[in-house]
């Protein structure tokens, strides 16, 4: 359940009737997200890996060891239109296609089609290295909604250098101006260690955003991926108060923060399920343990699986994967380092960590 309800702010009201215009049937959806709140139901984002090439090698790359499966399943359009069906079905409302680089995928057009811009939100991450005003303008034209560009720093070289891609920090810059003249929805997704939560750096990144009238998304660096077993670059408890802060003077936001004006706090499963190239359903990008896969059972069965684990099913005030030492310690540490990529959620979770011991 929600840990606190309250009215929509005016940036998300003026967003919300845009929506109810270009997209009536997903407003539809959205306008029951409290009602299935407080039912207990999910109101998943799908974040969608579909393929995992892309055109960068990042320092941080969270889904390194996920490329690693071997599998003769993978989705094909076909699987994502059941997906999308299923979906639709359950009142979910909002895909993210995702990577790897959702813009070097060679069927990107007909991935969108399969979704079905008409039943939902459409959001695309990138990296920005593709995105020019032609290709901006093709993506609205065929449904894409929004864009989560990944930029790191103001300072190129730095941005550069985390990326591994000279040249990238020009292009994503590009991508911002671009996307705002295609008419796209656009954020920018940059990742906060340590070393810049509360860095002087960091406060002219937000003011260079917001003077571009973009908000920003905070991912907390996690010690997964190519930065396993990394607990320098983990936040405290300090710094995340540090950052509800400077929610109230910029246009930043993390997925703690509230938002159709649910309070939720941690939305690993509750808003938010990561779904693999090979069907697993992980309960969050960072979190890679599989609660299920669709290939084998029905999508709203995993996600009522995923939401009677304590962790996920219950409020949690805080990340667990980017600052709960002790979740760290006790699941990542011992449960999930060092084996295959996603690890089943029996190999993980017992009858203890069940809200319901009897629906294991």
């Amino acid at each position: 359940m929600p840990k606190e309800e309250g009215k929509l702010n005016s940036e998300e009201q003026v967003k919300r009737n845009r929506l109810k215009n270009e997209k009536p049937y997903v407003y539809e959806k959205i306008m029951k997200y409290e009602e299935k709140v407080k039912k207990n139901e999910s109101i998943a984002i799908l974040q969608f890996q579909y393929d995992y090439r892309c055109n960068f090698q990042c320092q941080h790359c969270c889904v390194t060891k996920l490329r690693e499966k071997s599998s003769d399943r993978y989705f094909t359009l076909p699987d994502v239109e059941s997906l999308s069906k299923q979906a639709d079905e359950m009142g979910l409302a909002h895909i993210v296609i995702t990577g790897g680089e959702p813009l070097v995928f060679p069927d990107f057009d007909g991935l969108v089609a399969a979704i079905d811009p008409n039943k939902f939100y459409i959001t695309s991450d990138t990296n920005g290295w593709y995105l020019d005003e032609a290709r901006a303008k093709h993506l609205k034209e065929i449904g894409v909604d929004k864009i989560q560009l990944s930029l790191d720093s103001l300072i190129a070289k730095e941005h550069d250098d985390f990326r591994r891609k000279t040249g990238s920090h020009e292009r994503a810059v590009r991508a911002i101006d671009a996307s705002q003249k295609a008419g796209l929805n656009i954020i920018i997704a940059t990742v906060v260690t340590k070393q810049r939560v509360r860095s002087a750096e960091f406060l002219e990144f937000l003011k260079f955003a917001n003077g571009k009238n973009v908000p920003v998304f905070v991912t907390y660096a996690k010690p997964v991926g190519d930065w396993t077993g990394n607990l320098d670059i983990l936040v405290t408890k300090d710094d995340m108060s540090y950052m509800r802060e400077l929610e109230t003077r910029y246009k930043v936001f993390t997925h703690l923060t509230p938002s159709y004006g649910l309070d939720l706090g941690c939305i690993a499963v509750k808003r938010m399920v990561s779904i693999t190239k090979y069907g697993d359903v992980m309960p969050c990008p960072y979190i890679h343990v599989s609660i299920g896969n669709v290939f084998t059972e029905p999508l709203k069965d995993i996600i009522a699986r995923g939401m009677n684990i304590k962790y996920f099913g219950q409020h949690v005030d805080t990340c667990i994967i980017a600052e709960d030492r002790e979740f760290i310690n006790e699941i990542e540490f011992k449960k999930i380092y060092g084996k295959k990529l996603p690890v089943d959620y029996y190999e993980v979770f017992s009858r203890k960590d069940l809200i319901d011991p009897n629906k294991f």
